[in-house]
């Protein structure tokens, strides 16, 4: 009999472990869409046969006024702030508008810039609710060297 209780409890114990649904190992991503305020990026190039070269960009409070957006009819565009000639003024450089496919499983992006004929791809790295880093392949001339540019982002409240 105690054998059969021991038998007993020990199935239990199984179906309780196993019976378990996998929803609190289930990780939500949030969502690509919404606005981006950019803090820093990191260029890493790669030559053929080399070893990596990274170099962080910190950006200046201008340039922490640029904005990157996406919206949900998949349009987004890009607000580039920067510095002028006058000590302590900031102004917008450039206004660049794209359209964007964004891969969830693949966590790929392409954007197709307006006026430019080859799309720019890209990988999300990290998404949460209030952190995004992409990684954006930049295209060289030499077909021996990679380069990568990733941005580190934060969301902007709505």
């Amino acid at each position: 009999m105690k054998k059969l209780a021991l038998l007993f409890a020990g199935l239990s114990l199984f179906v309780a472990a196993t019976g378990c649904s996998d929803d609190n190992d289930t990780v939500l991503e949030a969502p690509l869409v919404g606005t981006w305020q950019p803090l820093k990026e990191v260029v890493t190039t790669v030559e053929v046969g080399e070893d990596p070269v990274s170099n962080t960009i910190t950006y200046t409070d201008c340039q922490k006024q640029t904005r990157w957006w996406f919206s949900p009819d998949s349009k987004g565009g890009k607000t580039n702030w920067g510095d002028t000639a006058t000590p302590g003024q900031c102004a917008i450089l450039s206004d660049i508008k794209f359209n964007y496919t964004y891969n969830k499983e693949g966590k790929d992006v392409q954007m197709k810039i307006q006026g430019i004929v080859e799309p720019q791809n890209a990988k999300v790295i990290t998404l949460d609710a209030n952190t995004l880093n992409l990684a954006v392949r930049e295209e060289t001339q030499d077909p021996t060297i990679f380069q990568t540019r990733t941005y580190t982002f934060k969301r902007v409240p709505q």
